[in-house]
């Protein structure tokens, strides 16, 4: 059984002490591909230079809304090079909106995003999207969009069914966190995974948050190597062969950010 964590943050000093420690648990997990999310210019530098020491890691360039105040169309220039530079970054992101605790202004977070839709469109990068509390305009950006070619995942997913299904019709994937496996905050997602097709689902960390159960009564920080309770919480909910389900979302995540 091979796991990818398509969306991660190890670059988070957090790990610093115990980073080789925590790759080789993911590995002992079946965790064999690990997406390390860049959220600004440096932190995207930095999950660059991670996955030059290790092929299991690929990288993302991007901002997020929270630092939607900090971009410019230098700092897009700057990221742009180094999708353009580097072997390892994948897709754009993390970028979206999130109007919940409002780090930056909606309209400076709205002009970012749709600056970030066509840098990534430009580059035929997958995007990695964030949308919290948007009240319906992250998706009528993502639908006013004049793109071709439309690739991409919404992360952390936990909108309504009716928002599911829009972003399955235009054709992105949906990202299943640790909420997942949370008794009571989780029992909507795993309502709305079961209508989730099998070959459009992707399975995340978030590490270091959202730690999934068993282990989120246990240690604070989430890893790596935690995806496999994300992973076999959904292989019993959607009553799924635990070696074909991991087959089949192993290969959406290669589809999605190209073979590692």
């Amino acid at each position: 059984m091979k796991l990818f964590d398509s969306h991660s943050h190890i670059d988070d000093i957090c790990f610093k002490k115990d980073f080789d420690a925590m790759l080789q648990r993911a590995q002992d997990a079946s965790v064999h591909g690990i997406m390390v999310v860049g959220i600004n210019e440096k932190t995207s530098k930095k999950a660059i230079e991670l996955s030059k020491d290790h092929r299991n890691l690929i990288t993302s360039v991007g901002v997020h809304p929270h630092d939607a105040s900090t971009c410019s169309d230098d700092v897009i220039k700057k990221l742009e090079e180094l999708a353009l530079n580097h072997s390892c970054v994948r897709a754009w992101g993390e970028t979206g909106l999130d109007f919940n605790r409002m780090h930056s202004p909606s309209d400076v977070q709205e002009k970012w995003f749709e600056r970030q839709i066509y840098a990534g469109a430009n580059l035929n990068l997958p995007m990695i999207f964030h949308e919290r509390d948007s009240d319906g305009r992250f998706l009528e950006i993502l639908e006013s969009a004049n793109i071709k070619k439309r690739k991409g995942v919404v992360h952390c997913f936990s909108g309504s069914k009716e928002e599911m299904f829009k972003y399955l019709d235009l054709g992105y994937y949906i990202g299943i966190t640790g909420i997942l496996t949370i008794k009571k905050r989780g029992q909507a997602l795993r309502e709305l995974a079961l209508l989730i097709p099998e070959d459009r689902i992707l399975i995340e960390t978030d590490a270091p948050y959202l730690t999934p159960a068993p282990k989120k009564n246990k240690v604070r920080r989430n890893e790596p190597g935690f995806v496999k309770h994300v992973f076999q919480k959904l292989a019993a909910i959607k009553n799924a062969d635990e070696e074909e389900l991991s087959g089949i979302i192993w290969q959406n995540t290669e589809n999605l950010y190209g073979a590692l």
